[in-house]
């Protein structure tokens, strides 16, 4: 799978970019993909008109937006951009807003660039190394920090009992599913993007609480998510994807900041008694 860095050139960072509005921060942060042959200008089209669909689900943290679509025709391959904003700008997120980074993200399918956004996750979750890409003076130097910091677990968002939650999980509001392996289903609109960054840091907790060998996570979209309910315990997404969801027959938890493994936590916590 490919790496942080390896999807990031320097050459797809730009640093103190002025974008009047959101569609201008998105532009931005399109244009790269395309000066850097990775995608068209279709695909930055497609990113602006995700999120005229869907809402801005994309502002998945406090100040930060991963940009993204489908995958379609108009990728070439897999790869990232980052914009840092001079200005901030508003999406229309109701917790979120305004948002000063913009990642775009162009994949080519739903799973090369796990690794990446694991190791995404990671680098923003932690106060230090967010304020170091914040400060960088330079693509160059903002890019030495993504080398410098990639596959390592640099996070201190974390809860104070989130070492171990006790016992394997019994059951959750909803389910019947006594001591099978339970199914959590992180969704967003086209399933390649803001799914995986919330998966990652699920996975995160789960681990942390030794429950991994007792649930499995999956990143999907909102279609397939509907299908899929049936499957799962719960659906972790935005509160924008939420009200598209309705109805699944199973919890749904709206997770406000995706880099948060105290929310995540929380949440978990809400949806098995614990």
């Amino acid at each position: 799978m490919s790496e942080l860095s390896d999807l990031i050139p320097v050459e797809a960072i730009r640093l103190d970019v002025a974008a009047p509005d959101w569609r201008g921060a998105v532009r931005a942060a399109g244009d790269l993909l395309v000066s850097t042959g990775v995608s068209t200008d279709a695909y930055t089209e497609e990113m602006a008109r995700n999120v005229d669909e869907n809402g801005p689900y994309i502002v998945i943290a406090p100040g930060f937006a991963f940009a993204h679509a489908r995958p379609s025709p108009a990728v070439h391959r897999t790869g990232m951009s980052w914009v840092r904003l001079a200005t901030p700008v508003n999406f229309g997120h109701e917790t979120n807003d305004p948002v000063q980074l913009v990642v775009a993200l162009a994949a080519v399918d739903s799973g090369a660039h796990t690794q990446a956004m694991g190791a995404l996750a990671r680098l923003l979750a932690d106060s230090d190394t967010a304020a170091a890409l914040d400060r960088a003076p330079t693509p160059e130097a903002l890019r030495a920090i993504l080398v410098r910091t990639e596959g390592g677990d640099t996070r201190r968002d974390t809860h104070p009992s989130d070492e171990s939650a006790g016992a394997a999980p019994t059951k959750t509001a909803g389910s019947s599913r006594g001591r099978e392996l339970h199914k959590i289903l992180t969704v967003c609109g086209n399933g390649v993007g803001t799914s995986l960054f919330l998966k990652s840091t699920l996975d995160k907790v789960l681990d942390r609480w030794k429950w991994g060998r007792y649930i499995s996570t999956e990143a999907t979209d909102t279609i397939s998510a509907k299908g899929k309910a049936s499957e799962a315990v719960a659906i972790m997404t935005s509160r924008e994807i939420a009200r598209t969801l309705g109805d699944v027959g199973v919890p749904v938890r709206v997770i406000e900041d995706f880099t948060s493994t105290q929310e995540v936590d929380a949440a978990l916590r809400d949806l098995y008694d614990v």
